[in-house]
Formats: structure tokens, C-alpha cells, sequence
């Protein structure tokens, strides 16, 4: 199972920016992908999953407006698209196989990949 994030950078606080995840080694369609962010000293926290075919989308409440979270099962990508990006929101950000609860969580059989670093800043 690889996962690998990309994408990410320094971006202005009310700007915008797309990540992209690259899947390998798993049948990438048969399962939820999501995405979670660690802020420095802060734990893993889940941000977005959305399931197999794209109908069901769990967002963790302080993105929800702003972030959108996407699929293309025919490449085996997943994306995240940030917009009115907040300080708060820099973080190293990771894709991941995911779960359903109360909030976003991460599958046990998922092996965490590089993330990408997204720091918004003025």
C-alpha cells in the first residue's frame, strides 16, 4: 500500500491550493481515501473522506465551505482542494485510507506515506 501526497506549498492566508494523492499497490477503487493533516506538536487529525464511489463525504467541521475532496478511480488519484486557506490550516498533509464514525479515521491497514507541507502565511 503507497500513498503519497503532493502538491502542497506557501500560500497566503484567503488563498487557494490543490493537493494530489498518487495510489499504488492496493485496489485503490474497493476503499475510502481521505485526508488528514499534523500540525507541528499537535497529533494526526482527520480532515476529509470520501467513499469508494464518491457519494458519501465526511468533512471534519472546521473545513467544511472551504475544502472539497475528490476522486478519479480510473487513474487511482484523490485530490484536495483548499480554499480560504487560514493560518490554521498549515500542516503537513497526508492521504489515506479512511474510515467512516463520528469524524474522519484513519483504516487500520493503512500505511501513512510522505506527506506535503502546506503553510499559510503572510
Amino acid at each position: 500500500v503507497q500513498l503519497q501526497a503532493f502538491g502542497g506549498g506557501l500560500v497566503q492566508p484567503g488563498g487557494f491550493l490543490t493537493l494530489s494523492c498518487a495510489a499504488s499497490g492496493f485496489a485503490f477503487d474497493d476503499l475510502a481515501i481521505g485526508w488528514f493533516r499534523q500540525a507541528p506538536g499537535q497529533e494526526r487529525e482527520g480532515v476529509l473522506c470520501i467513499s469508494r464511489g464518491g457519494d458519501r463525504i465526511l468533512y471534519r467541521d472546521s473545513v467544511k465551505g472551504r475544502f472539497t475532496i475528490s476522486r478519479d478511480n480510473a487513474e487511482d488519484m484523490a485530490y484536495l482542494q483548499m480554499n480560504s486557506l487560514k493560518p490554521e490550516d498549515t500542516a503537513v498533509y497526508y492521504c489515506a485510507i479512511c474510515g467512516f464514525a463520528s469524524r474522519v479515521i484513519v483504516a487500520p491497514y493503512n500505511h501513512w506515506g510522505q506527506g506535503t507541507q502546506v503553510t499559510v502565511s503572510s
